[in-house]
């Protein structure tokens, strides 16, 4: 595909709550996926109300962006009482679009929500051209395709219908085929299809053989990552490049956009050049996260490659807080603390389009203005003495102490 034909796709990040929202807008995300009060597959999500709904939507449109809801649950018996009005609302909130995988609520949406753009889950385990012109034809405007699907089947559907194509490109896997779970169910009487998943699949268990040998077993997935491979994917022509978490971390959140942004955005500036940068790949080390794999993109996944075990890498940074406010004059810094901070300590501090500083803490006052050596208690505003110029809403990292290294999983294919 030439770069004049070279599809902009979007960077869609999760949202769990409003903060996490604007956090991610700012961070670089072109569209964000919340969860409303109904109809969601993350119950424990801090789903939105819809004042805050309304909230969200005046909040991206000053950025550009776009606010999708996703209501993907599975529809039993009497869930469908309410729908309607429920789509109406935000449609009219000015909701760019609603990510639902049950037939039976699409068809409430479209008949009762007439003009709110339908996009088709990944739950609904899309897997094909044919499938996909089928929706088309049905109204929907986009298709969150499977999980399951390999690099080379998403070129082929892409040639065959026009309809706007969305993958995953970071974070958790579920075991299940296209997160369609009843293990949760079965286990803990939470409904993974409704929005209840125990996540049952991480839970640790032994597994016993005829001999009466006990042997681990796992059937918690590693996480995705297509970081190293991303022109791969915009010249497959997918639209929408969509990050897993809505119930991850702002620290989480900030770091993955900040950097699939300034990646999308520097491959697609000069294609011809376009090199990956190792920073970038770091980067994304420095939140919490389990193993990262290629998933089925370049063909069945291994054991290795699929399964969770012990830990190859551990993220070397803690997330410690946000920048308030930043008095140049006086080099003086109000943070909104999250995690221990102690004078001597060198902190990251990195802000959108990838911009980053460091700073050893000289000095710090606790909100008395009393000097204290140490900054123990989270969401207390600490102000601190640095050497580096600092913004409102700068995030704050520093560096952990006593963590090992393992082998790393390499990232791809042969």
């Amino acid at each position: 595909m030439s770069k004049q034909t070279l599809i902009h796709p979007e960077v869609l990040a999760p949202a769990g709550e409003l903060e996490k929202l604007k956090v991610a807008i700012r961070y670089g995300a072109d569209a964000v996926y919340i969860g409303g009060n109904a109809y969601s597959l993350r119950t424990r999500a801090g789903n939105f109300t819809y004042e805050e709904i309304k909230e969200a939507v005046r909040f991206a449109r000053l950025y550009q962006a776009k606010v999708y809801v996703a209501a993907n649950m599975v529809m039993h018996v009497s869930d469908e009482v309410g729908a309607g009005e429920f789509f109406r609302k935000i449609r009219d909130m000015g909701i760019s679009a609603v990510i639902i995988s049950d037939p039976g609520l699409i068809e409430i949406c479209l008949s009762e929500a007439p003009g709110l753009p339908i996009h088709l889950s990944t739950q609904a385990s899309a897997v094909n051209a044919e499938t996909l012109e089928f929706w088309k034809n049905e109204g929907l405007k986009r298709v969150v395709l499977a999980r399951e699907l390999s690099l080379e089947e998403i070129k082929k559907i892409r040639q065959k219908t026009d309809i706007q194509i969305e993958v995953f490109v970071h974070g958790a896997m579920c075991i299940a085929y296209s997160g369609r779970c009843v293990l949760s169910n079965h286990m803990s009487l939470r409904d993974a299809n409704r929005g209840g998943c125990s996540q049952s699949c991480r839970w640790k268990y032994d597994l016993q053989t005829i001999e009466g040998v006990s042997e681990k077993f796992s059937m918690s997935s590693v996480d995705l990552s297509m970081i190293e491979h991303l022109p791969d994917l915009i010249e497959a022509g997918v639209n929408s490049l969509k990050i897993e978490g809505r119930m991850k971390s702002i620290h989480y959140v900030s770091t993955v956009a900040n950097v699939y942004k300034k990646a999308v955005d520097t491959y697609l500036s000069d294609p011809k050049h376009y090199q990956l940068k190792q920073e970038w790949v770091d980067e994304l080390w420095k939140v919490a996260q389990r193993e990262l794999a290629t998933g089925f993109y370049y063909g069945m996944p291994s054991e290795r490659e699929q399964l969770f075990g012990a830990r190859r890498r551990i993220p070397q940074y803690k997330f410690v807080g946000e920048v308030i406010s930043y008095d140049e004059a006086k080099c003086l810094a109000t943070i909104r603390q999250r995690n221990v901070i102690t004078k001597g300590d060198e902190l990251e501090f990195y802000r959108p389009n990838f911009v980053h500083a460091k700073s050893i803490v000289k000095e710090m006052w606790n909100e008395d203005g009393t000097l204290i050596e140490r900054a123990p208690n989270p969401m207390e505003l600490i102000t601190m003495s640095l050497n580096v110029k600092v913004k409102p809403g700068d995030m704050i990292r520093r560096k952990a102490e006593g963590l090992i290294n393992r082998p790393v999983l390499k990232l791809g294919h042969d």
